[in-house]
């Protein structure tokens, strides 16, 4: 059902943010029977990509959205770090093989439209979801449920309320919750180009002073690149035209995927990292980057945002069988206890990487060299960071595991 959001509603759940993490909740919990409702604005062209890890995949196989959008989208079979920064102490290359720990990939790289097409058309046929096209203008709370406010005059009634509505989220805002956030001295710039040799369905990542320059494959000859510069010289790059572009990328991938040709679209993202102060009160949940923002490395954004997503919807799911408030005060700080372990030590693997990459203290890249060294060289070691890179072992919600939502 959709609708321009100048009604009134009346809904057990109301997501508000319609980007990947949003619409995995929306629908989730739809094909549980809960009725929702999605308040989002219609989605703007995104050239991004993203590197869907195994859990996330097997989330959207369970909820019927992967095999609409499977076809788009290149398996990641081994994962490559490469050490580019100048200087004496030089890291050993390092391969990781999907199939060392059972499976046939990490996981796939597909462009953001395509996945964002594949959510949307499952969510369109739920008879247990709205989606309201309408930007929410406000939220309140009071007793026991929250309202949203709608762009179209209307309104929406439900006792839980998923933010994911970005970094600059109203839901984050209605929580009244702080955020502790700072920037990096980063751009990140992203494309997609096309290649004269196969990638192998290999991605390499290549550690530079400035950052990673991370080529990921897309289906055929074709890959997404993810390029941390200084700003100055991301403004510099994205000016450039189309051939001295491609010979730069051919450059500093140093012609492993051989002749560059660059596709149109490119973005450019200036590097921060955030992380609210806490995931869930006041009847709202935060999902994806309402509650938590990391730079593009690592392929942890978005999965973390699906994650999210599949949990808060288990524990609504789970509550309303029970005949329990989905959006009670102990529902939420369970959420927030429940992923608050997998965003932080992410965050903090993340930042600690980047950060040695801008170092030049010496102890630190020998202190990175040597942990490269060891996943090289230790089997056991390598392994177990690939599992839990994949999948974390604690809290692992249930789609995450392809296990379906009981309705």
């Amino acid at each position: 059902m959709n609708s321009n959001g100048a009604e009134n509603r009346i809904v057990d759940a109301v997501v508000i943010g319609g980007g990947p993490a949003g619409l995995t909740a929306a629908i989730a919990l739809a094909v549980a029977g809960v009725e929702t409702a999605l308040v989002a604005k219609p989605a703007q062209p995104d050239s991004r990509t993203t590197a869907l890890l195994a859990g996330s995949v097997r989330a959207l196989e369970t909820l019927g959205v992967w095999k609409r959008c499977r076809a788009h989208a290149a398996p990641l079979e081994i994962l490559r770090i490469v050490d580019d920064r100048p200087g004496l102490l030089r890291a050993p290359e390092v391969a990781f093989a999907a199939a060392e720990i059972g499976l046939e990939a990490f996981g796939h790289n597909i462009e953001n439209r395509h996945l964002t097409v594949a959510l949307e058309t499952r969510a369109a046929e739920l008879g247990s979801l709205a989606i309201v096209t309408a930007s929410a203008e406000q939220i309140a709370v009071t007793g026991q449920r929250v309202t949203v406010v709608m762009s179209g005059g209307g309104r929406v009634h439900a006792r839980l309320a998923i933010g994911a509505d970005g970094r600059h989220s109203l839901a984050r805002a209605a929580t009244g919750t702080a955020i502790d956030a700072r920037s990096y001295p980063q751009t990140a710039l992203a494309l997609n180009f096309a290649h004269s040799r196969p990638h192998g369905n290999a991605s390499t990542e290549f550690h530079t002073r400035t950052g990673p320059f991370t080529l990921v494959p897309l289906p055929g000859r074709r890959s997404s690149l993810v390029w941390v510069v200084e700003p100055p010289e991301a403004a510099a790059l994205a000016a450039q035209d189309d051939a001295t572009l491609a010979a730069e990328i051919e450059r500093r991938s140093h012609s492993i995927l051989g002749k560059i040709s660059v596709e149109p679209g490119r973005g450019a993202f200036p590097l921060a990292i955030a992380t609210a102060h806490t995931f869930g009160s006041n009847r709202i949940a935060l999902i994806g980057e309402a509650a938590h923002v990391m730079p593009p490395i690592g392929a942890q954004g978005l999965n973390l945002g699906l994650r999210d997503a599949a949990m808060i919807a288990e524990l609504a799911i789970d509550a309303r069988r029970a005949g329990t408030d989905i959006g009670s005060p102990d529902l939420l700080a369970r959420y927030d206890e429940l992923r608050r372990g997998d965003v932080a030590s992410r965050t903090m693997a993340i930042d600690l990487l980047n950060r040695s990459l801008l170092s030049d203290f010496l102890p630190l890249a020998g202190l990175r060299g040597f942990g490269l060294y060891l996943l090289d060289r230790v089997g056991p070691l390598r392994r177990t960071l690939m599992r839990e890179g994949v999948t974390p072992r604690a809290g692992t919600p249930r789609l995450m595991r392809g296990e379906p939502l009981p309705s």
